[in-house]
C-alpha cells in the first residue's frame, strides 16, 4: 500500500536536482578538472578540425581517381608548402611594418597624452615592452629563421609537432572515422544519426565560410589600405584577416589601430582611413558576409556579442573563437531537439502538479 504511493518519477527527479546542487556548490573544482582536461585534449581537437577542413579537398582528389593514401600526401604537402611559402613571403613585410608601426603607436599615445593632459606613460610602456618582444621573437626568425626554444616556446612547438602529426593521421582515417560513427548511430537510434549530420553540415558551413571570409578580408583590406597610401597597408589586412574569428570586435580593433596611425602621419590619410572603417565594414556585413555564409549560421548580432563576452569571460582569448561555434552546436541541437524539448517540458510539468 505505502510503496504504491511513492511517486517514483518525482524521487528520481529530486535525486537530479540534489546532484546538480553538488555539481554546482563545487563548480570550481569541476571547473579546473575540465580545463585540465580541455588542455591536455586541445592538440587532438586542433587537429580533428584541420583534417576535418581538409577533407573534403582529399575527397575531390579521390573523386578524379588518385588514390587515398596519394591524396592525402599531396594535401598535406600542399597545405604545408603554402603555408611556409606565405611565411617566407610575407614575414619580412609584416615585420619592417611592425617596426614601423611600433614607431607611429608610441606617438599616437604621446600626442594623445598631450591633447588631452593624459597621463599615458604607462599604456605606452606596456605596449611598447611588447611590441619590442614580439619585434625581437619575429626578427629572430626573419634573420636566422630560428625560434629561441626555451621554456614555453618549447612547449608550444612540442603541440605543434603533436597537432600536425595527429591531424595527418586524422585526415587518412577521417572517412573511416566518419562511416564507423554513422553506422553505430544508424544501429542504435536513426535520429541521433540525422543529428550528427545536422551538425556536421552547419560547422562544415560555418568552417567553409569563415576560411573563404579570413581570405577576402585579407586582400580586401591590404588593397584599400595601399590605394590610399597607409604605411602599416599589409599589417592591418593581415589582422583583419586573423580578427575575423573575433565577429564585431576584431574588425572594431583593426578599424581603430589604423585610424590611430593615420591621424599622426597626415590629416588627409586620417580622412581616407575614416571613410574605409566607414564603408567597408557596412560591405562586409551586408553583402560579403551573407554570401559567404549563405542562408545557414545566420546568428543575431545581439546574440553573438553576447557569446563573445562570455566566451571572453569564461576561457580569455580561447573561449572567444570559440563561442560562435559552440552557439552555432548549441543553436542546431535546440533546433533539431525543440519537439522533444517541449513534450519532456509539459511531460514533467504534467508529474509536478
Amino acid at each position: 500500500m505505502y510503496k504504491n504511493r511513492i511517486n517514483y518519477k518525482l524521487l528520481n527527479f529530486l535525486i537530479l536536482m540534489g546532484l546538480l546542487y553538488i555539481l554546482v556548490t563545487n563548480i570550481g573544482t569541476w571547473y579546473n578538472i575540465l580545463l585540465n582536461l580541455f588542455k591536455i585534449c586541445l592538440p587532438f581537437i586542433i587537429a580533428f578540425a584541420i583534417s576535418y577542413a581538409l577533407n573534403p579537398l582529399v575527397r575531390k582528389l579521390m573523386a578524379k581517381g588518385v588514390r587515398k593514401s596519394l591524396a592525402v600526401s599531396i594535401v598535406v604537402i600542399s597545405v604545408t608548402a603554402i603555408i611556409i611559402g606565405l611565411l617566407v613571403i610575407t614575414l619580412p613585410l609584416f615585420y619592417n611594418q611592425l617596426v614601423t608601426f611600433a614607431s607611429s603607436f608610441g606617438q599616437v599615445l604621446e600626442d594623445i597624452g598631450d591633447k588631452f593632459n593624459i597621463n599615458l606613460n604607462f599604456l605606452e610602456t606596456t605596449s611598447g615592452d611588447y611590441l619590442e618582444e614580439l619585434i625581437a621573437s619575429l626578427g629572430n626568425i626573419v634573420k636566422d629563421g630560428t625560434i629561441d626554444i626555451v621554456g614555453k616556446t618549447t612547449s608550444i612547438i612540442g603541440k605543434v609537432v603533436v597537432t600536425f602529426v595527429v591531424s595527418i593521421y586524422f585526415l587518412a582515417y577521417m572517412d573511416s572515422i566518419r562511416r564507423v560513427v554513422g553506422n553505430f548511430l544508424k544501429t542504435t537510434k536513426y535520429k541521433y544519426y540525422r543529428y550528427v549530420k545536422a551538425l556536421d553540415y552547419e560547422l562544415s558551413n560555418y568552417l567553409k565560410g569563415l576560411l573563404l571570409f579570413m581570405i577576402i578580408q585579407f586582400f580586401e583590406y591590404s588593397l584599400v589600405f595601399f590605394l590610399v597610401g597607409h604605411p602599416n597597408w599589409f599589417l592591418f589586412g593581415v589582422l583583419a584577416s586573423v580578427t575575423t574569428v573575433i565577429p564585431y570586435f576584431g574588425g572594431l580593433i583593426t578599424n581603430l589601430l589604423a585610424l590611430l596611425t593615420a591621424s599622426v602621419i597626415s590629416p588627409n590619410l586620417f580622412l581616407a582611413t575614416l571613410v574605409i572603417c566607414l564603408i567597408f565594414p557596412q560591405l562586409d556585413g551586408y553583402v560579403i558576409s551573407p554570401k559567404v555564409y549563405g542562408k545557414t549560421n545566420k546568428v543575431n548580432p545581439l546574440i553573438t556579442i553576447m557569446m563573445v563576452s562570455i566566451g571572453g569571460t569564461v576561457g580569455g582569448f580561447l573561449g572567444i573563437i570559440v563561442a560562435l561555434p559552440i552557439y552555432i552546436v548549441v543553436s542546431a541541437s535546440y533546433r533539431f531537439f525543440k519537439l522533444d524539448i517541449k513534450k519532456g517540458v509539459k511531460k514533467v510539468k504534467a508529474e509536478l502538479t
